[in-house]
């Protein structure tokens, strides 16, 4: 892993609740669906440790951002399905508001531009 690499987990670790709401936005789904949806939707380029979703599964059901249930499969082992609910949605709106704000502020300061085509400073000059 380069250091770029543990820079971004870094970063992506401090949003894993709002990443959770957002898949459970999308509907209800049992925990290990929830990981792979993480996953498939980064191209498999981030994963987040089952431990640490299940974790993130229990507070944010204690914080009453999700709720859960056990299915009923019919074959195999019983799976424990998350929902969002109305005070999740909230918390998600609130967050998302704030990382585009965060960003916004971030991108100025770096001085990056809307186009994403440089991320480097515009002169040797700026660099210093």
């Amino acid at each position: 892993m380069t250091q770029e690499d543990a820079f971004a987990a870094d970063l992506l670790r401090g949003h894993t609740d709002t990443i959770v709401l957002a898949v459970l936005r999308r509907g209800e789904r049992y925990g290990f669906e929830i990981y792979k949806a993480i996953r498939d939707a980064t191209g498999g380029e981030h994963e987040i440790k089952e431990a640490t979703l299940y974790a993130t599964y229990r507070r944010l059901e204690r914080d009453g951002l999700v709720e859960s249930y056990w299915g009923d499969e019919t074959q195999g082992g019983r799976r424990k399905y998350y929902r969002i609910t109305d005070a999740g949605r909230a918390v998600f709106r609130g967050n998302v508001a704030a990382w585009v704000a965060t960003r916004r502020i971030i991108d100025g300061l770096l001085d990056v531009r809307d186009d994403r085509s440089s991320t480097a400073p515009s002169t040797a000059k700026d660099a210093r």
